[in-house]
């Protein structure tokens, strides 16, 4: 799983699911000749990154090759079970990186837009957020 190696703040505060505006940074593909976009504003996880890397490489069959455009960063805090009102923040608990709608999640090369095509919808599935399928300009 992805998580951060040092953070400058251990704990942050929680912000809005639901924000505004489009990406504006990661909106296009870059490095690979297909992606997996974002159609909607969310957080993904380090577990679903990891799940919908693992369906995509299993897919490929070590052909082609993947990248990952995003990186979980921020840190979900949590509190135990039956823990009594009061008593602070909880401790973090796991990471997850925030997507806006148009965020390529995913790039991928060397193979058909069929195989790509297919592999992308599978790894949609991983994900909390909806998805589409996006090509190289």
């Amino acid at each position: 799983m992805l998580l951060p190696k040092k953070v400058q703040h251990r704990k942050w505060q929680k912000g809005r699911k639901r924000q505004k505006g489009v990406a504006t940074r990661t909106n296009r593909v870059v490095f690979g000749e297909f992606g997996i976009k974002s159609e909607e504003h969310g957080w993904i996880s380090s577990r679903q990154i990891e799940a919908a890397r693992r369906v995509l490489t299993h897919f490929l069959k070590r052909n082609g090759k993947v990248w990952i455009r995003i990186f979980p960063d921020r840190p979900v805090t949590k509190k135990g079970n039956e823990v009594p009102m009061g008593g602070g923040k909880g401790s973090p608990d796991h990471y997850v990186a925030v997507v806006k709608p148009g965020t390529v999640i995913f790039e991928i090369a060397g193979m058909e837009e069929s195989v790509a095509k297919e592999a992308i919808k599978l790894t949609g599935y991983k994900l909390s957020v909806l998805t589409k399928f996006v090509k190289k300009i």
